[in-house]
């Protein structure tokens, strides 16, 4: 378990209890008093949390929170069902009779809503009395979290990448057996070998993109290996093919073609194999390629596979190590000349032992750090209970998880659900904080996504994110986890995230978090064990080889995932080649995130609607997808709606307009007949979309009455919007007033000024001015 997320589970249920009881609604009749009863037993359970997390090592403690948790979650769970619910009923059409006669008859008949509600929270308070009352523990009720605030914001930008210190030598003699021209045979092969947060991967990098190095090599390619050493994998990786379409033999082919006769430089990133035989089969496959080629091998371990040169990699000299520290630690050079400062930070720096990792986390955990006493503070106390050797930096790192607020604690703990070496997406990563309740506004003008941005930027700074790629924006789009944060974050979050690995089938009971990755071993069926973790509320699911269940295989395998994990927060289904949406998912209520991208889905069911909490519908890539939900308005919290890629959608639903939260709407687009049609809105629904942002492309066609329509879209109120492509539809008629009205519609649809893309694709009413 993260440390200090039942804290902030606890807060928000304490916010939604006091929200709850301000509203008036029939639901409430009759569960009002046991409402008010949960709130007190909470609120006294909330204010001894950070004290009790932080006396987790006593086994007691341990348990007694174990025992806290899971009834948590639990009222978290119930209080969202109870407003799902009422916020349903407010929808429901018709006067005021026929809609209590239509509720009264439905499955959602309102008094035994109640009864069922009411009995569950009754349940749920007498169990959280009897934790509550356990009197084995003192704990202290006055801490307060201390909210961390980095000094950083007031002195740089992320945008600036940090210089690699120290390692110029190392890169001129690891240059120097690249480029040597008298080599033992065709293709060499050198080991580039350190222990892990040396910044061998770092480093390789350097080398890859230097100068004479890109000139040398005929062919230059670069492949991240990590944990999975099969043949088929590697291949394709290297000829960036599909191994789940191809047999060995044609892989096998594509790589003899690719090389042979070529002089190639292939970088094999952080290589875990100790199976010889599978070295030697991947080996004996490149050694077609032209004299001089070379394979350099980044690896923690010699004996990983055998190599001509192996080239062991140190840590940092002293003043090195100084260098780098000074860079992470302090915000100015006089800072760093402090003479009581500087001496600790001397000796702090000589714990670190060199390795770059542990120099530049410890460094940012000082910076905010401005007194010597601070200083002293945390050498006497924190580093001094580190006692590890130079190969094993994961205590040090605690000590930099140890300090975060429980709000990022509990986001970084999660990123354990990603693979090693997996480029995470930061819009993808923050919108899963999200819907899991990760993030928390204190200024009802601050978004959600904001603030979880600014989580990232924090955990970026601090270094538990690495190899940071940014838009063309300036703004960060992407980044990895080095493989030591990712053991961290995997234990940190216990038994609670995981990643469903090949024949694995005993997982935990108390698994909140997995991701059901497929691998070349893809099976259609979920592992036993994991269908008994009842209180799942991520499904993450990574395709990365394209793979058809069918009709049938995806029912039953949707069907499996409604019938067990109906806690379910995130659920991910992309590419499985699904046809329509089983039935069986109008069960999962609670759901914030639905990625139904990548499949053959041509008509979403009426029911998706009753889905009201969700947050991120993606629907990117259904190049099958005809229409949306005419009753879209329904879906009233839904923050991200992605169309990207689905081609065949002609048209958008008038409730669209009324799904003021929307933030994200990548694609827009306008039914053949002109603005308005019978089953297609206009631009004018985007009148009050004022909180889009990103990017955003509109697709039209030059209709008379399409100029009131987009002066209705009121383009110029979207601030947030970055970039705007505006494509017009092909004029096949020869009409010579569709240019003019071209113009109009173009002057119409004017952004704000401070938009930072724009583009203009098919229009036919292009002017050049005379010079």
């Amino acid at each position: 378990m993260a440390e200090g997320v039942l804290f902030n589970i606890a807060e928000g249920i304490i916010g939604s209890l006091q929200k709850l009881a301000l509203e008036e609604m029939g639901l409430l009749y009759g569960v009002k008093d046991e409402l008010k009863k949960l709130e007190k037993t909470v609120t006294k359970i909330k204010n001894v949390l950070l004290d009790a997390e932080k006396k987790k090592a006593n086994h007691g403690v341990t348990e007694w929170l174990k025992s806290l948790e899971d009834v948590i979650y639990d009222v978290d769970d119930l209080l969202d069902e109870f407003y799902t619910e009422a916020r349903w009923r407010q929808m429901v059409t018709g006067n005021k009779f026929s809609k209590k006669v239509r509720l009264f008859f439905s499955s959602s008949n309102q008094l035994i809503f109640r009864l069922k509600i009411g009995h569950k929270i009754k349940e749920i308070r007498e169990t959280l009395n009897v934790i509550e009352a356990d009197k084995r523990f003192q704990f202290d009720e006055r801490l307060e979290e201390a909210r961390f605030v980095s000094k950083e914001r007031e002195s740089h930008s992320f945008v600036r990448k940090e210089e690699i210190i120290g390692r110029d030598k190392d890169k001129r003699e690891i240059v120097g057996l690249l480029l040597d021209p008298i080599p033992i045979e065709n293709v060499s092969i050198i080991s580039l070998v350190g222990i892990g947060g040396l910044g061998k991967t770092a480093l390789a990098q350097l080398v890859f993109n230097d100068e004479t190095v890109q000139k040398h090599f005929e062919l230059k390619i670069w492949v991240c290996v990590s944990d999975i050493f099969e043949l088929n994998v590697l291949v394709a990786k290297i000829t960036s093919r599909t191994p789940g379409n191809l047999e060995l033999d044609q892989l096998q082919n594509d790589l003899r073609k690719l090389i042979d006769g070529k002089r190639y430089l292939l970088v094999l990133d952080d290589v875990w194999n100790d199976n010889r035989e599978k070295w030697l089969s991947l080996k004996s496959l490149l050694m077609g390629g032209a004299r001089g080629s070379r394979i350099l091998i980044t690896t923690r371990s010699e004996v990983v596979v055998d190599t001509n040169k192996p080239y062991f990699l140190r840590g940092l000299e002293e003043k090195e190590s100084w260098s780098l520290f000074k860079q992470m630690a302090f915000k100015t050079e006089q800072e760093s000349e402090n003479p009581s400062i500087k001496a600790i930070g001397v000796e702090i720096v000589g714990k670190c032992k060199g390795i770059p990792l542990a120099i530049r986390t410890i460094g940012r955990m000082l910076y905010s750090k401005n007194r010597a006493n601070e200083w002293l503070a945390f050498k006497n106390n924190d580093l001094s209970k580190v006692n590890q050797e130079a190969s094993d930096i994961l205590p040090t790192l605690k000590l930099s998880y140890d300090i975060l607020p429980s709000h990022l604690k509990h986001c970084f703990a999660y990123c354990s659900l990603f693979p090693k070496d997996y480029e995470i997406d930061r819009k993808t990563l923050v919108n899963l904080w999200v819907a899991q309740g990760f993030v928390k506004s204190l200024d009802q003008n601050e978004s959600l996504e904001d603030v979880g941005y600014e989580y990232f930027l924090e955990l970026v700074w601090r270094s538990f994110f690495q190899e940071v790629t940014y838009d063309e924006f300036g703004m960060i789009s992407s980044c990895k986890m080095h493989d030591l944060m990712h053991d961290l974050a995997k234990s940190v979050s216990g038994m609670e995230i995981t990643i469903v690995v090949e024949k694995e089938d005993n997982f935990s009971e108390n698994l909140r978090h997995a991701n059901f990755s497929i691998g070349p071993w893809l099976s259609k069926t979920i592992p036993t064990s994991l269908l008994k973790a009842h209180k799942l509320r991520t499904f993450f699911y990574i395709s990365k080889y394209l793979y058809s269940f069918g009709d049938d295989g995806s029912k039953s395998f949707c069907n499996a995932i409604a019938s067990n994990f109906k806690s379910l927060r995130m659920l991910s289904l992309n590419e499985l080649c699904i046809i329509a949406l089983p039935n069986s998912l109008r069960k999962l209520r609670h759901l914030r995130y639905l990625d139904l991208s990548g499949n053959r889905i041509k008509r979403l069911p009426k029911w998706i609607v009753r889905l009201q909490n969700l947050q991120t519908l993606d629907l990117s890539r259904c190049d099958k997808l005809v229409e949306l939900p005419r009753d879209i308005n329904k879906l009233f919290n839904l923050r991200h709606l992605m169309v990207v890629g689905c081609d065949r959608l002609n048209h958008m639903p008038y409730g669209l307009g009324e799904l003021t939260c929307l933030r994200t709407l990548d694609r827009f687009v306008l039914s053949e007949d002109g603005c308005i049609s019978r089953g297609g809105a206009g631009l004018g629904v985007l009148n009050r979309l004022n909180n889009l942002t990103g990017n955003m492309s509109i697709e039209m066609w030059n209709g008379k009455d399409m100029v009131s329509e987009a002066n209705s879209a009121n383009m110029k109120e979207k601030q947030s919007l970055t970039s705007l492509s505006l494509w017009w539809k092909v004029n096949t008629t020869g009409d010579v007033n569709e240019a003019e009205n071209g113009e109009m519609l173009l002057e119409a649809l004017q952004p704000h000024s401070n938009l930072k893309e724009l583009s203009v694709y098919f229009f036919d009413g292009v002017k050049f001015a005379g010079s």
